[in-house]
Order: structure tokens, then C-alpha cells, then sequence
């Protein structure tokens, strides 16, 4: 892969070597009700720019899951209704969350959605480092190639295609998936990193 756009991936080598990777399905996209609900919601942890551990929370929704969202994750109304609640599982996922800095594929998507529960069910956020976005940090290097890039960012299947990244989704029939997708992130945003690092060659 060219490396003659490297210097635009620098924001990449300032993460931290230790940090986690949040990413949620949810019952759709926001509409006039508000924000949707989340079925399910994965947590990788890297540390030393490794994977150590990934989970996934499954998560009753209040909210019925879409048919589009169904296509996309495979997460039925009738599998939903058999998890748990979100306050229930909320401080399991608080202590992973705790003290770290939360990287997040399509930030502007998760973070609002996550924050919505914890306000819904009057819970509490606990002290973290900040959210950094992978999706818009990647925009400028996107750019510069002309890869496909909608507002956002490009996206985690276009990235893990361009920098020859092992495909996870490609073991579950492309199905998305919480746990999966931050694997994925995790994967890509070191290999962004190591890019980051080399400069020009």
C-alpha cells in the first residue's frame, strides 16, 4: 500500500498503547421517536496494542428492532426479548470503561445512543480519558487517496479491505456484530498506527 500520504494518518500514533474499543448494534437508525435502542453492545480491550479481550452484552430493547436493522445483525425481536436490561448490566460495562480511553468507529453514531441509556435509566457515566473517533480521524488520509468517504469517514469495511486487514465479519457471512466489529476497529486502528509511524518511504 502507498505510504506517500502516511504523515495524514499521525493522529493515529498518539493513541495511547492501552485502551478499549466500544461498538453497539442497535433497533435502527434515529428517527422522530429519538434515538434507538441498543440489542447489543461489544467491548474490545487492547492493551499494549493487543487484543486481550473482547465482549458482548446483549441488551433488551424497549424498542422494536427494525427489519433493516434485523438484515444487518441478525438479532431478532423474538432473541431480544430473552436478554437482559441495560441497568442491569450497566456496571459490568462501566468497569470496562472506567479510566479508559474509548475509541469508537462512527463516534458521532455510538456515543450519543450509549449516553442516552445511561441518561434513561438514571445511571452513571463513569470518569473516562475521551472519546476518540476512528471514523473522522481517518478522513484527511481517505481524502488524499480519493477512497470512498461519505461525511463521516470511510467506513470499517472499506478500511479493513484497503490496508489487507483480516476480515472477521467474513467468518460470520459479512452478518455484523457488537463484539466482532470492535475486533475489527481494534485490528484496523493499529494497522492506521503502524502506517501513522512509517512517514514518508
Amino acid at each position: 500500500m502507498t505510504s506517500r500520504y502516511n504523515e495524514l494518518l499521525w493522529i493515529f500514533t498518539q493513541l495511547p498503547h492501552d485502551y478499549v474499543v466500544l461498538d453497539t448494534e442497535t433497533t435502527g437508525l434515529p428517527d422522530e421517536k429519538g434515538l434507538p435502542d441498543i440489542v447489543s453492545l461489544g467491548i474490545t480491550v487492547v492493551r499494549n496494542r493487543e487484543t486481550v479481550e473482547s465482549i458482548e452484552f446483549e441488551i433488551r430493547p424497549q424498542r422494536r428492532i427494525s427489519e433493516e436493522a434485523q438484515a444487518v445483525h441478525g438479532i431478532s425481536n423474538v432473541q431480544a426479548a430473552k436478554f437482559e436490561s441495560f441497568d442491569f448490566q450497566w456496571q459490568r460495562i462501566a468497569e470496562y470503561l472506567n479510566d479508559q480511553l474509548i475509541v469508537i468507529h462512527n463516534a458521532s453514531f455510538d456515543w450519543p445512543i450509549l449516553f442516552d441509556h445511561v441518561d434513561r435509566w438514571d445511571l452513571v457515566l463513569p470518569k473516562i480519558q475521551g472519546v476518540f473517533c476512528s471514523q473522522k480521524a481517518a478522513i484527511p488520509w481517505a481524502q488524499a487517496i480519493n477512497l470512498p468517504c461519505s461525511e463521516r469517514g470511510p467506513s470499517l469495511d472499506t478500511l479493513t479491505k484497503t490496508f489487507d486487514v483480516e476480515d472477521l465479519r467474513a467468518k460470520g457471512e459479512g452478518i455484523h456484530g457488537a463484539k466482532i466489529d470492535s475486533c475489527q476497529a481494534a485490528l484496523v486502528v493499529e494497522v492506521m498506527r503502524h502506517y501513522g509511524n512509517m512517514g514518508e518511504t
